[in-house]
């Protein structure tokens, strides 16, 4: 199956209202305040929409205040910096029952320069389909985790801190840092994001 052969059973629309997300198709920025100091993200809401309004959901209810980045994976060029949390771990839910009423995943979405919807629960492995991608891996872009081949978690998330294409198609890219990406290269395993906020 390839880029060009798949079509959309499902929008946007279909997956904020099957998630009860306030659907937000705008891009928006917000501000990670960590240990070791601040950087600013653009959300892309325009292009993905369910990604973003489960993010910003997330962050309006507090559950990445003080969590740790706990997993940095070192490539010759390139980190992969993850944080957030994973809902079925037992000591996070503990730490925050709202961890108890999160769910486990949300569609993969990725959206095509063509396409007017992203589309959903679909990889684009095909190198015809990958050039048409609206967002790369690129320095400071940040992705969901996945949650097998279709969805992504609903509340684990990465950074890159470089060029990345080896996985361009396969996540859902939903912002970039656009301020501090000095920052985001300092974290190491265990610093803390203290908060994340609004900004617009």
């Amino acid at each position: 199956m390839t880029g060009c052969s798949y079509k959309n059973t499902f929008d946007s629309n279909f997956y904020c209202k099957k998630l009860d997300l306030n659907c937000l198709k705008k891009n928006q920025r917000v501000v990670f305040k960590t240990s070791k100091g601040n950087f600013d993200v653009q959300l892309y809401g325009k292009n993905k929409p369910v990604t973003v309004s489960n993010f910003i959901q997330n962050v309006k209810k507090n559950i990445y205040k003080n969590k740790r980045f706990y997993k940095i994976i070192n490539f010759p060029q390139v980190q992969l910096i993850h944080s957030g949390t994973y809902p079925e771990n037992n000591y996070y839910k503990k730490e925050n029952q709202n961890l108890n009423k999160l769910r486990r995943n949300i569609p993969l979405e990725i959206k095509l320069k063509k396409e007017i919807e992203p589309k959903y629960g679909y990889q684009i492995l095909d190198p015809a389909g990958i050039v048409t991608l609206t967002n790369f891996f690129e320095k400071g872009s940040l992705a969901m985790v996945k949650s097998g081949e279709r969805n992504s978690s609903s509340t684990e998330f990465f950074f890159v801190t470089n060029k990345f294409p080896e996985l361009d198609g396969r996540y859902s890219i939903f912002g970039k840092v656009v301020k501090g990406i000095e920052i985001l290269k300092k974290i190491d395993k265990e610093d803390l994001i203290y908060e994340i906020i609004i900004s617009n």
